[in-house]
Order: C-alpha cells, then structure tokens, then sequence
C-alpha cells in the first residue's frame, strides 16, 4: 500500500492511470476473446500436420530400408543358386562317396539359404503392403486436416482483418497508457491481471460490492477507498479497488 499522500504522483492521479490501462487492456481482451481458441486451434492443427508428415517420412524410410533387404535377399538367393550349379557339376566329378556326401550337404545349405531368402522376401514385402495402407490412411488424414487448417486460417484472418486497425490503436493507447504507471504498480497489476479469469485487476466499488469479485465492501473501506489517500485492494480477491460509484437515485 501507498501511505503518503505528498508522493511525487498523487494517489488519485496513479489510480486514474490504472483504470485508464484497464479499460485498454479490457477492450484489448475483448478483441481477443472474440477470436476464441482459434489461434490455438490453427497451432493445434499445424502440430497434428508436422505429426503426420514426420510419418509418412518415417515409413517411407523403412520401406526404403526393406526394398534393399529385398534387395539383398534375391542376390544371395542368386548367389546360392549358382552355387548349387557349381556344386552339382563337381558331383560329377567326386572320387568317393564321403566327397559326394560332403557336396550334397552343400546343395542343402544353400538351398536352404534360398528358401530363407525366400520366405524374408516374402515377410518385407507383406510389411510393406502395411506400411503403404497406413501411408495412404495418414495422407489421406493429412489432406483432411489441412483443408480443415486452410478454414481455421481463412477464418482467423478474416476474424484479425476486422479488428486489426482497431487492436493497433489500443496497443498505441496502451503504450502511452503505461508511461505514468510506476514500476511497482505495473508489476502489481500485471500479476493480478495474471491471477484472475476476467484479467480485470482495477475495479470499482459498485452497490457495496466489489467490481471484481462482488464480496461486500465495508462503508469505513468505502470512505477510504474514496479518499484517495492510499491505494487500497480488495480484501477477498486482491483487486485495487479504484473508487466508489454513487447509487443513482
């Protein structure tokens, strides 16, 4: 609180200063309120898009990967092929029967080799049919989304174009606004701004109650607060209370 009412600045003129900054801020908030969670929702929408194209990125890398696989499996299904060629032709030449045996096992190995080939062929190719239905299912969400991006745009700018003129001149008051206000009391403000819904941190005393929070204000803190001769908050929710507003009669 302020105490002394010989301070460089008046207390009356430093509360007039923050009602100023609070019907801008106000109106400011208003501006913003009307455009809604639109811009969080174009963010939302353009996070979910990366989303999905670091996907599709991300399986057309392992398809990639499993056409080389592919790749390899068929040349060493090729190399052992021609092994067993090599080999067949040296049983045509083998002095005993443990050479024989021996070359037959061979041939076995590598026809298993091409039969395991075979069979990994066959496993990266079905993996790639699945990647390419979630490829297709993800673009086709991606499409949807930024249409659906395209018209939160087109809306929010158009939402922006109306009020844009009018957000630029109270960012201009506000700048002027914000040059009586000391230090301490703009820190002040601003921090109960941030703790209340309403972003109303000045009120006034309306029908004994509070402008803010709508608890009763007692008469002896009316006079005070109509005094001007210290800066006084409400005791219930912390709000300056600026002044008292007579009742109509």
């Amino acid at each position: 609180m302020i105490s002394n009412p010989s301070a460089e600045t008046p207390v009356a003129s430093k509360l007039e200063a923050l009602l100023n900054l609070q019907r801008i801020d106000s109106q400011l908030d208003e501006i913003r309120r009307v455009r809604g969670d639109l811009p969080e929702e174009v963010r939302d929408l353009e996070d979910e898009i990366a989303g999905y194209e670091v996907r599709v990125g991300k399986f057309d890398e392992e398809i990639a990967a499993l056409n080389d696989q592919i790749k390899q499996r068929k040349q060493n299904a090729k190399d052992a092929d021609g092994l067993i060629k090599r080999y067949e032709d040296q049983q045509t030449n083998v002095r005993n029967n443990r050479e024989y045996e021996a070359i037959a096992k061979e041939i076995e190995l590598q026809k298993l080799e091409i039969q395991i080939s075979e069979k990994k062929i066959k496993e990266a190719q079905y993996q790639i049919e699945l990647k390419n239905t979630e490829i297709s299912g993800t673009k086709q969400r991606l499409e949807e989304r930024k249409k659906d991006l395209d018209n939160k745009k087109a809306e929010l700018e158009t939402i922006v174009g109306e009020s844009e003129s009018d957000e630029k001149k109270l960012m201009d008051e506000r700048g002027n606004a914000v040059q009586p206000v000391e230090d301490r009391l703009l820190m002040a403000y601003t921090r109960i701004r941030g703790n209340v819904r309403n972003g109303l941190a000045v009120v006034t005393v309306k029908r004994d109650a509070c402008g803010g929070c709508f608890n009763t204000v007692p008469p002896q803190r009316q006079a005070d607060i109509i005094a001007h001769k210290k800066i006084i908050v409400c005791e219930h929710c912390g709000r300056v209370l600026a002044d008292v507003e007579a009742r109509n009669a």
